[in-house]
């Protein structure tokens, strides 16, 4: 059986490296986290808890939003594969 590989399939990929990329990046600018961080003085309301609670998710979150979004933008145009007998 012969894989095929579209242009859908290869931009879903980058979209979800994007993400990934991007969703920590921007979890890390926002004033809540760099308060969770060290944002305090001296330290103080230091919490390293949230690298093990809420981190995960946002690099879950940001690899399969845009995934599931371009799946649904697919679907929704009436994208098909071609069918492989």
């Amino acid at each position: 059986m012969k894989r095929h590989v579209d242009g859908v399939t290869c931009g879903g990929c980058a979209l979800s490296a994007a993400g990934a990329t991007a969703a920590p990046l921007l979890w890390l600018s926002m004033s809540r986290t760099q308060r969770h961080l060290g944002g305090g003085f001296e330290n103080e309301g230091m919490d390293l808890s949230v690298l093990f609670t809420e981190l995960p998710f946002v690099l879950l979150g940001g690899a399969f939003l845009p995934l599931l979004v371009l799946t649904l933008l697919a679907r929704l145009t009436g994208r098909r594969r071609p069918r492989e007998d």
